[in-house]
């Protein structure tokens, strides 16, 4: 049968009715899908084995679903198997999206609308890495609003897991789609410009010792250090400061002893941080925007897929300075940087997540 004929079939009211009902219990609102038009019939398909886009910032790219999966599914369905069986094939085998579904039928059943809702969205945004990730061996995701970090391997099974210090609300964490590119140990800090600006050059500015006591250099655009007493800084202004600073490496660097490089345009990655003593706290969110984890040797580690660095590694004395040292992947792993509001753990467990930047807020 031509993909055509397919969907006319599938279209019918024995296969459709089906096939929305399964839909509809893995929190998917169908009723866009709800007129049995055949076009939409492998719209549907799609929807619920690969999602639709969450709320995302930035998308490096966005992944086209398999074709040959749904046509095998549209297939079976015609042919009279299962329709639960076939339908679970499509979706994510992930360990936490079988969970989530439970708690998705529980909450119905419960009549608790709202609460269903919020699951209903981490079940699209896992669907989402399901088509995202695109057979990658590992898969690692960074809940925004629950300060986590989760490693996954290739059927979805949580490797490893480990808290965050997110972005505060004031200069949130941009949600975000993309892929690791390398691992950088004993980093410089280069100092964005938006930082630079509010709190860098007002310090130096004001305090002469500022910028050796913090071990931050001044860098022309020649990439050439300039010694501070050579700027006349009352005559300076932030906004038009002709150059850029720069942290040396070592354990005082802003980013620790590691950072993850992630593409993206928004100068946004997941690094160490010479503050660790913030994850103990059940508010971490505190940085300008990056991500800074609580393991990194271990996400380094696990990002690779070989021991890249020894666990003891990043224990360097702080007024050691080494040069940056860049280990380029060797595989394109899929990094997530989401805003769910629901997420369940290993056992099973449903777990909420505050809303920290009030973007569920009623708008005035």
């Amino acid at each position: 049968m031509t993909k055509e004929e397919l969907a006319q079939e599938l279209s019918k009211e024995k296969h459709y009715s089906k096939i929305l009902e399964y839909a509809g219990n893995a929190g998917i609102k169908t009723e866009k899908f709800s007129i049995g038009e055949s076009a939409r019939v492998f719209a549907l398909l799609e929807e619920a084995g690969y999602g639709h886009q969450p709320s995302i910032r930035y998308v490096n790219k966005r992944r086209k679903a398999d074709t040959l999966v749904l046509r095998e599914a549209a297939e079976a369905l015609v042919k009279g198997e299962d329709v639960d069986k076939v339908m679970e094939k499509l979706e994510p085998a992930f360990p936490v999206y079988k969970h989530l579904k439970k708690h998705y039928t529980r909450l119905i059943k419960e009549n608790k609308k709202d609460s269903a809702a919020v699951v209903a969205e981490s079940l699209n945004a896992y669907r989402w890495i399901h088509r995202q990730s695109n057979g990658a061996p590992r898969v690692v995701m960074v809940n925004i609003r629950g300060a986590y970090l989760t490693g996954m391997d290739a059927t979805g099974k949580d490797m490893i897991t480990m808290r965050t210090v997110a972005g505060k609300r004031e200069t949130p964490t941009p949600t975000i789609d993309t892929y690791a590119t390398s691992i950088v140990t004993n980093p410089y800090w280069n100092v964005p410009k938006s930082i630079a600006i509010k709190e860098i050059f007002p310090k130096a500015a004001k305090d002469e010792n500022y910028l050796s006591r913090n071990k931050i250099e001044i860098i022309n655009g020649k990439g050439e250090a300039i010694n501070p007493e050579d700027i006349d800084w009352e005559s300076m202004t932030a906004e038009k400061f002709p150059y850029r600073f720069r942290q040396e490496t070592g354990g005082d660097n802003s980013l620790g002893l590691l950072k993850v490089e992630i593409k993206n345009p928004l100068a946004i990655y997941l690094h160490d941080t010479n503050a660790r003593y913030l994850f103990a706290s059940n508010q971490r969110w505190r940085s300008h925007g990056c991500v800074r984890v609580q393991h990194p040797t271990e996400l380094a580690n696990f990002m690779a897929g070989e021991k890249l660095l020894e666990s003891d590694s990043l224990n360097e004395p702080d007024t050691v300075s080494i040069p940056p040292k860049w280990h380029k992947l060797k595989q394109r792993i899929p990094v997530f940087l989401l805003y769910l509001g629901a997420d369940c753990n290993e056992k099973g467990d449903l777990l909420y997540f505050a809303d920290v930047y009030k973007r569920d807020a009623p708008k005035a």
